[in-house]
């Protein structure tokens, strides 16, 4: 116990007052910890668009001009999806919303695969910046060192979001404050001839962009620089993180979500624009175990011991700032999964929240496939990027036609300003669209075709689960309808207990057609054995009410209601009965509390649960229904307790 607190922190209680304060983020702190990711892929990004361009680095004029423009179109259409969904969601939630819940799924899915590709890629660029300067024997120890940072940044983030960003915040400062003094050094040291330097290129621009169009047409040559630019899309990832947890930020929601995304769209366009910039500027050709950043920074720096300590200190900053961008996707990638789990696209658990109040089942599962990713990939980033740009730029499209349908649709009624959103959002759909069908023609063959069809695999599995959630809701609601009906309004004396008596104490969840089959199976099986009827339920509280206070306590009046229903059902039919509640996100705990505190009350006590079946019995059904009544059936047996746990089998 005293290990768990030391790793993950004490538990947090969630009705705490001022608690949503405490850990809802400020823009700095958003900024930091979801705007990382894109600014991180400054680091490999700009040099992947740089390499494909080949001979023809000019063109790189245009990737530049691209990278800022597009940075701030996308950005002002994420702003869109701010007012739009305060309660965060992202492009899965304007998916769904805009879109239905078919192109919704399509957006989830890629975005999970996204965020994984995100810490996988981080950490292999990370680590590719920091053995750009170690000698090329310790390559061997690269992938390893890898692995460990993930099973790192899975312990952090299983102790809190703000906990992590806080201890990141040097790290994201330091790459912040150096790389702007180099870009502004880098550029200005050219200051003297940059006209000229531009004048030169523009015009060779010009002769080859006639040339190229002559041989392969013009179509062909714009195509050729949006496929180079498409490599390093992988910058614009922030912007979809700040929307996906808009509801964790401070309030004004809205307000903190936009100036974050300013924050992100000027540091990305200065910092990937200016690198690209610079690799024209300082002609930087690639080099064997280099890095292109460490390759221009080092001729910007020169070749001096202080040169050398600038250069290995960059270095040192730009593989801290890829650690905070592989965090990213264990920050935004669980809130996916959370929302996606509430739609029942995913199993409930991802719903879920620790005593810490962090969906850890989704940080798990986000770090250990990371983990797969780096093993198949061996941490190679020119393949990984690849897989990265397509999932990326699959949920813009989306989103960003999801805004041009939303305002056609509504037009006035949605807002006065309408016009001006459509053709915003209809520019950024236009744009990302072709972006995306340029990298999958382009790069299918090369990696293209593993993406696709692992966020396929990811689509069939959630229709898979919501298919199974659907037949099981209906097969509930029509016993709930015959074990639950609903009472009529009578006035009973409830009947005094007997506190030395045999008491039944029965588990109750929020449906009531269990319990009820607990309640008549007891009284059939036991007929007047049992004196006393007890019944505990905990309200769990999740992603989908860790809301706000409002959330909260509706929450506790829909317990409440559920239990007064049972024991009005047995006041009614003159057996004595009593409820209690806890509230909490650990559902274990808070039952264990109650049954410490019934069985002082009651010296005569057996447990009994309710616990869903079926007649073909499968890991998948396993996987998404909750096994919580043996985990307290191991806790109360283990203390000396009686429980029965009351299989109610389904057809299927």
């Amino acid at each position: 116990m005293n290990l768990k607190k030391f790793l993950f922190g004490k538990t947090l209680d969630p009705f705490k007052p001022g608690l949503f304060k405490h850990v809802a983020l400020i823009s700095l702190f958003a900024w930091i910890g979801l705007g990382a990711d894109g600014l991180s892929s400054s680091c490999y990004g700009p040099e992947q668009a740089f390499l494909a361009l080949g001979v023809h680095t000019s063109l790189s004029v245009y990737v530049a001009l691209g990278i800022v423009i597009s940075i701030f179109i996308i950005a002002l259409g994420y702003n869109q999806v701010l007012e739009l969904f305060p309660g965060g969601g992202g492009g899965y939630r304007i998916a769904s919303n805009l879109l239905g819940p078919h192109c919704g799924v399509v957006s989830g899915a890629a975005l999970i695969v996204d965020y994984v590709l995100t810490i996988a890629i981080s950490l292999a660029s990370g680590m590719d910046a920091i053995y750009s300067f170690l000698p090329p024997s310790w390559l061997a120890s690269k992938l390893l060192i890898e692995l460990l940072l993930t099973l790192g940044l899975i312990l952090l983030n299983l102790r809190g979001m703000k906990e992590s960003i806080q201890v990141l915040l040097p790290i994201f400062m330091g790459f912040v404050i150096t790389h702007f003094i180099l870009i502004s050094y880098g550029i200005g040291a050219h200051a003297s001839h940059l006209a000229s330097v531009f004048h030169q290129n523009l015009n060779s621009n010009q002769n080859l962009g006639g040339h190229l169009s002559s041989t392969v047409g013009l179509l062909v040559t714009t195509a050729f620089v949006l496929h180079a630019y498409s490599l390093g899309s992988g910058t614009y990832t922030g912007l979809e993180a700040v929307s996906n947890n808009v509801n964790k930020l401070a309030e004004p929601r809205i307000r903190t979500g936009k100036l974050t995304m300013i924050y992100i769209a000027i540091s990305l366009s200065i910092v990937a624009g200016g690198i690209t910039l610079l690799y024209l500027l300082w002609n930087a050709a690639p080099v064997p175990g280099q890095t292109l950043n460490a390759v221009v920074f080092e001729k910007i720096l020169g070749e001096s011991n202080w040169g050398h300590a600038g250069l290995i200190i960059t270095l040192l900053f730009e593989g801290g700032i890829l650690l905070v961008a592989a965090n990213t996707g264990f920050l935004a990638g669980p809130a996916v999964l959370a929302n996606m789990a509430q739609d029942n696209w995913l199993p409930r658990k991802f719903r879920l929240l620790s005593s810490r109040l962090v969906t850890s089942n989704g940080i798990i599962v986000f770090g250990v496939c990371a983990m797969v990713v780096l093993l198949l990939s061996r941490g190679m980033v020119d393949w990984l990027v690849v897989l990265y740009s397509i999932n990326v730029f699959i949920t813009f499209t989306l989103t960003l036609f999801g805004l041009s349908v939303h305002w056609i649709r509504h037009r006035q009624a949605a807002s006065p300003h309408w016009l001006r959103k459509l053709v915003m959002a209809t520019i950024g759909f236009v744009l990302t669209g072709s972006i995306l069908i340029i990298t999958i023609a382009s790069k299918f063959t090369s990696g293209g075709w593993v993406s696709l069809f692992i966020t396929l695999l990811v689509i069939g599995f959630c229709y898979a689960v919501k298919r199974h959630y659907n037949q099981v809701g209906k097969t509930l609601k029509v016993l709930e309808k015959d074990l639950a009906p609903t009472l009529k309004v009578q006035h009973f004396e409830p009947p005094l207990m007997d506190h030395q008596a045999p008491t039944a104490f029965i588990l109750i969840d929020n449906n009531r057609a269990v319990g009820m089959h607990t309640l008549f199976w007891i009284i059939r099986h036991f007929g007047r054995y049992f004196k006393n009827y007890v019944f505990l339920s905990v309200g769990q509280v999740d992603v989908e009410n860790f809301r706000g206070e409002e959330e909260l306590n509706k929450m506790r009046e829909n317990v409440s209601a559920n239990l007064d229903y049972f024991t009005t059902y047995c006041h009614q039919h003159g057996l004595p009965a009593k409820s209690y509640s806890a509230y909490g996100a650990d559902v274990m705990e808070q039952l264990h509390k109650l049954s410490l505190q019934v069985r002082a009350e009651f010296s005569n006590p057996i447990f009994f649960a309710g616990q869903i079946s079926f007649e073909h019995d499968t890991w998948f059904k396993r996987l998404l229904h909750n096994g919580m009544a043996y985990n307290f059936q191991r806790k109360l047996h283990s203390e000396g307790a009686q429980i029965l746990l009351l299989p109610m089998r389904l057809k299927g």
